[in-house]
């Protein structure tokens, strides 16, 4: 096995599914091609001409301002992706079908130069014996042909071959075929898989032909080498068979350091640059294109010259994207109609998901190209020298800038983005168009960026150009539009949070963020937490907070961490590169974490699945032990590391603004949690209300100590311990407990405790001499109709003050039915009651005797599905309109079928009774269902009928009971 990081290597290889490898097999066997052909030679002369023509086709355009400066890095680039292309590798294992490799990554990582490599390499008479051919078939450039054969489709630039072709194609097994740019292939969805052909002489749209080769009903034979950016992967998977990805990320980190240090000279100024650019981490992202790396190189290098700070430059993309076109002239350099015909340009052929650009669309827009020369001398835009009329911008990412900044600019007189079928910025901003052009996604953050007002002063003194206006209210009416009358998603969340940051502006965060009351964070990255850290911090209003965080954004407990290091005076050169990306997430983690020592309405805080770390933990429990830290509300649900548990526990000692808590997570918990558990409860200022602890083991000694302190708490009323291993030994010590006279509980859930039938016997005792507790739920305990008939026992007596019980999932069958009915026509103290997921059956209609009898003070019933038959819907109607104080029944996902729930309804249209929900799944309707329905919806107004009430789980318990 080959170890791609220590090998340097820029790509994730798999055979066939897009899962990240961090290793790939070395494959060993002879070079793809035909054992008949391999003995015949062609003349050199022949092969000499052919690669001739193939170097002319894949000529790529080099920039003396900085393609020199990084061909000898990006040659290393395509070298060690070169190895992984399986039919240009002398020790590929010999396969019966051809290669079908897939070249994907952003754009400007390398992809069109790797590929052409490839064609260069598979003609090279050194690499066979055999003649070989190879075509490169450019989407952007098909997509601009009319139909034709695929004969006329690959010798249109070469008539002099159009004799051979024939013959060439006869030998599939000799020929390459290079797919470029796919992504960038505008065609309509489906249409390459639509009146596939085989035939390379007919007449087809071009999609048509490539849908063909990529199918392999045309050559199927040919070795195909397809590239394109992500966003194509899906529709392209519908085309190929066991394709290979591999995917090409450009410039690696190591990569982007030498580059630096070759550019600068100096090593301290190239480290200083290169950690700036790491700490964006989505600019550090885009520095994986070589051209970017450049833009970044060559901006900040003239900032130090000039003895500036770059460090402001490199907060965000828009402002470092637009110091480098200003520093590319000089200021007052009077290019405001040229910057105006660029981004003009630039967003015309965004919009229309181009990246080349011919004569024909500079005239449809109006602009000249003498308007571009300013751009074409310093690099910022690339004519190609083969088709002299063909351009492109130096990266996609400098197209979106430019793109942002039509939409900024002023506008002039007679400007009409809908004439170059430009939409506006509401359009721009919207989720519609986004996910047609993901493109786009980039310019709202550009347009954010252009917004902040001293990026629009420099762009005046430099260009003469005046910002809009009105373009920043504009971009507030688009975001506040987004969030009106509904609370944001996690990915508008994420999106606005970032627009923000991009805009480095205050006031426009505060009235953006002005509305956010809940919000929920789910943070992947450094970026993400700088740009929360920005934006919430106006958060006035703030009051509840519910995150996650993935894994790898703290990397202390995931590699070999030195625990004696602190952080904070931590220097970067004498750490690993994996300790300094922990340390710059740490810091950020600082800032972010503000948050919940300085909002003084922030009430509740979630954190859940998150994979946090021991140094991260310990700064978020720093502020939640602040005196500025007035939360009430916190939940911990499914954190690592486990040692997490107990540092939470620890900050939450003493906390009085803390009235709920919630510890849940499969771990082992170490004597210390539940030690420092009875701390927290013994503590005078602790003020407690509801305790939830879920997924926890701990002896009965450990226990019992911590029920002991509950004798003392005068504040704790509500007890959850669901998912825990207490056993009806640990039971009865709570028991004993709660029969002291000083207990304040009101609410205990012992959820999925592995209770059985005796711990009931000692419940009941409880349940009579108990004058505070009123809801018990022991739901997923196997207590069973005996444990039914105990717990009966104790609601009999008048001394019960028992309101709510759940027992939903105990084994409970008709026979503890019984028990219940007896026990509600005693006029016992219950009003509430869950029987769902068990199998009562026949039980509904013993139910339905305690239902018609006066006694019975039930006014919330739960029989989610619990194998009801239709056959008792007309005792249960019956019991339903003598009924006078039961106002909700829950029947979901219970088979009642037609005949059942024409019964029911058919009673229910009777008369007006108490029943104000009825919730039921009605697998089939007809008229006469309909028709009941309507009369029965007649017949008693105020009753609500939920007709759908069916799921493949269970309500949860914790709805029923409160």
């Amino acid at each position: 096995m080959s170890d791609l990081r220590s090998a340097n290597c820029c790509v994730r290889l798999t055979p066939k599914y897009f899962t990240e490898a961090r290793q790939v097999q070395e494959i060993d066997s002879p070079q793809l091609g035909d054992a008949e052909d391999d003995s015949e030679l062609a003349n050199p002369g022949e092969k000499e001409g052919r690669r001739n023509s193939v170097e002319k086709q894949s000529l790529v355009w080099k920039n003396t301002f900085w393609q020199g400066d990084i061909d000898s890095f990006h040659d290393d680039v395509i070298r060690r992706n070169q190895r992984f292309i399986p039919f240009l590798n002398p020790r590929t294992p010999r396969k019966l079908t051809p290669y079908t490799v897939v070249l994907h990554g952003p754009a400007g990582v390398g992809k069109t130069t790797l590929a052409k490599k490839c064609m260069l390499d598979w003609t090279d008479c050194n690499l066979s014996l055999t003649a070989r051919y190879a075509f490169y078939l450019s989407c952007k450039e098909l997509s601009r042909m009319g139909p034709c054969s695929f004969a006329e489709l690959i010798s249109k630039d070469w008539p002099e071959w159009q004799d051979d072709i024939p013959h060439i194609l006869a030998q599939a097994q000799r020929i390459l075929f290079v797919v470029d740019g796919l992504d960038e292939l505008k065609v309509p969805p489906g249409a390459l898989i639509q009146d596939i052909c085989g035939d390379w002489e007919q007449q087809k749209p071009v999609p048509v032909l490539l849908g063909s080769l990529l199918k392999r009903k045309m050559l199927p034979k040919a070795a195909l080498l397809v590239t394109t950016r992500p966003r194509a992967l899906r529709d392209l998977q519908l085309l190929v068979q066991q394709p290979i990805y591999i995917r090409v990320e450009g410039f690696l980190e190591e990569d982007r350091r030498a580059y630096f240090l070759r550019h600068f000279g100096d090593e301290d100024q190239a480290m200083r640059a290169f950690e700036l650019m790491r700490s964006n981490a989505a600019l550090f992202q885009l520095g994986s294109a070589p051209a970017v790396c450049w833009i970044v190189c060559t901006t900040l290098k003239l900032q130090m010259e000039k003895g500036e700070d770059p460090a402001p430059t490199c907060l965000t993309s828009t402002g470092l994207f637009l110091r480098f076109l200003c520093s590319q002239f000089p200021q007052g350099a009077q290019l405001r109609g040229a910057l105006r015909a660029l981004s003009l340009l630039a967003a015309q052929s965004l919009w229309a998901q181009m990246s080349v650009l011919h004569g024909e669309d500079l005239e449809r827009v109006g602009v000249q190209e003498s308007d571009l020369c300013p751009f074409l001398d310093r690099g910022i835009l690339r004519q190609d020298r083969v088709s002299k009329g063909c351009y492109s911008f130096i990266h996609l990412s400098f197209q979106q800038f430019l793109t942002a900044l039509f939409y900024a600019l002023e506008e002039e007189e007679n400007r009409d983005g809908h004439a170059w079928d430009i939409g506006d910025v509401q359009k721009l901003l919207s989720e519609e168009e986004r996910l047609k052009n993901p493109d786009l996604i980039q310019v709202g953050h550009f347009l954010f960026g252009l917004a902040n007002e001293k990026r629009a002063k420099e762009l005046e003194a430099t260009f003469g150009c005046q910002m809009s206006p009105e373009i920043k209210q504009e971009l507030l009416r688009c975001k506040a539009n987004l969030h009106a009358n509904k609370p944001l998603s996690m990915t508008e969340l994420k999106e606005v949070s970032c627009c923000l940051y991009e805009s480095q502006e205050e006031e426009l965060a505060k009235v953006v963020v002005a509305p956010f009351k809940e919000i929920s964070i789910n943070l992947t990255n450094t970026s993400e937490m700088m740009h929360y850290s920005f934006s919430l911090k106006h958060c006035r209003d703030l009051e509840k907070v519910s995150l996650q965080v993935a894994k790898g954004v703290f990397l202390e407990n995931y590699v070999d961490f030195e625990p004696d290091i602190e952080f904070e005076r931590c220097t970067y050169v004498s750490l690993p590169s994996w300790a300094q990306q922990d340390l710059r997430s740490l810091r950020l983690w600082m800032d972010f974490c503000s948050l919940f020592s300085s909002k003084s309405n922030l009430k509740f805080l979630e954190v859940k699945q998150s994979f946090l770390s021991d140094s991260s933990v310990r700064i978020l429990c720093d502020h939640i032990t602040r005196s500025t830290c007035h939360l009430q509300k916190v939940e911990i649900k499914n954190v690592t590391p486990d040692t997490a548990y107990r540092d939470f526990c620890l900050a939450f000692i003493g906390k009085k603004t803390l009235t709920h808590l919630t510890l849940e997570g499969h771990v082992e918990w170490e004597r210390t949690i539940l030690l420092l558990l009875c701390d927290l409860l013994r503590n005078y200022k602790c003020n407690l209300q509801y305790l939830r602890l879920g997924g926890h083991c701990a002896t009965s000694e450990q226990w019992a100590d911590f029920f002991y302190v509950l004798k003392a708490n005068q504040s704790l009323n509500h007890l959850h311990l669901s998912a825990s291993v207490l056993l009806d030994e640990g039971a009865k010590l709570l028991y004993k407990t709660m029969t002291h006279p000083n207990h304040f509980l009101q609410m205990l859930s012992l959820e999925n405790c592995r209770l059985t039938e005796a711990s009931c016997k000692d419940l009941a005792a409880v349940l009579v001499v108990s004058q505070q507790l009123t809801h018990l739920c022991l739901a997923k305990n196997p207590i069973g109709d005996t444990g039914v008939k105990f717990l009966c026992e104790g609601l009999s007596y008048p001394e019960c003050k028992l309101q709510a019980l759940v027992l939903q999932q105990c084994s409970i069958t008709k026979r503890g039915c019984r028990y219940l009915s007896e026990a509600l026509q005693e006029a016992c103290s219950l009003t509430n009651l869950d029987l769902s997921l068990n199998q009562i059956a026949r039980g509904l209609w013993i139910l339905c005797q305690a239902l018609e009898n006066p006694n019975c003070n039930l006014k919330h019933l739960r029989l989610w599905s619990c194998s009801l038959m239709p056959f008792y819907c007309q005792h249960l109607g019956s019991a339903l309109i003598s009924n006078q104080k039961l106002e909700t029944l829950d029947l979901g996902q219970n088979h009642l079928w037609k005949s059942g729930i024409i019964k029911l309804f058919r009673v229910l249209r009777q008369r007006t009774g108490s029943l104000k929900t009825l919730r039921l799944k009605t697998y089939e309707t007809n008229s006469e269902i309909k028709k009941l329905l309507e009369e029965v919806k007649e017949k008693n107004p105020k009753l609500t009928i939920d007709c759908n009430a069916s799921g493949a789980t269970a309500p949860a318990c914790c709805d029923f009971f409160c």
